[in-house]
């Protein structure tokens, strides 16, 4: 692909659904999940908590493999001024989509390009609106019947039976799955570029 950057790439996360979708990227890259604690800060926006704990997770990686280009991410479900980070039981995914369901939410990644040897570093962010349905408790705890919440920022995953609870979205689909590819796409290519 033409925007594969020339030192080895690291994504700083786990999630099987980033790894995916930089596999669909044609990107060749390495897995290093990072240790870094997410913040939750009351004092800043959410898409500046995000940027904030994608910087924390990719210089986490980035200090063991300097030579590297580290990817951090981290997404973030927001309704108003809550934030909706992953439930800690099913009981509280219940919850979280009675909050979310008939209203429009946000769904904020918050991106680090890193590299500690070149001495560079890009942070971005990007917004997606989602539109939950009208759901009974019945709909819901259905859908949470098909999933695995518990390591989902909102307790949901739109690729996952998705239609069942999403009414529309406006935005990126690949934001609210865990990384906006045609935005990385265009860092990644002005970082190899120089621009």
């Amino acid at each position: 692909m033409s925007n594969q950057p020339t030192a080895p790439l690291i994504l700083a996360s786990a999630s099987p659904r980033r790894r995916e979708l930089l596999k669909e990227m044609g990107l060749d890259f390495q897995v290093v999940p990072s240790a870094a604690a997410e913040l939750h800060e009351g004092d800043l926006t959410v898409r500046e908590v995000a940027m904030v704990n994608a910087f924390r997770k990719a210089k986490e990686v980035a200090v063991r493999h300097p030579e590297a280009l580290v990817i951090g991410a981290d997404t973030l479900v927001c309704l108003d001024t809550t934030l909706f980070g992953k439930p800690s039981n099913l009981e509280e995914a219940v919850e979280m989509l009675k909050s979310l369901q008939g209203l429009t939410h946000h769904v904020v990644t918050g991106m680090c390009l890193l590299s500690l040897g070149q001495q560079k570093r890009r942070v971005f962010s990007e917004m997606t609106e989602v539109t939950f349905r009208s759901l009974t408790e019945d709909q819901i705890r259905h859908y949470l019947s098909r999933i695995n919440p518990l390591d989902k920022a909102g307790a949901y995953a739109i690729q996952d039976h998705g239609e069942l609870i999403v009414d529309r979205i406006e935005g990126s689909y690949s934001n609210v799955v865990g990384l906006p590819v045609e935005q990385l796409g265009r860092e990644l290519l002005n970082w190899r570029s120089g621009s």
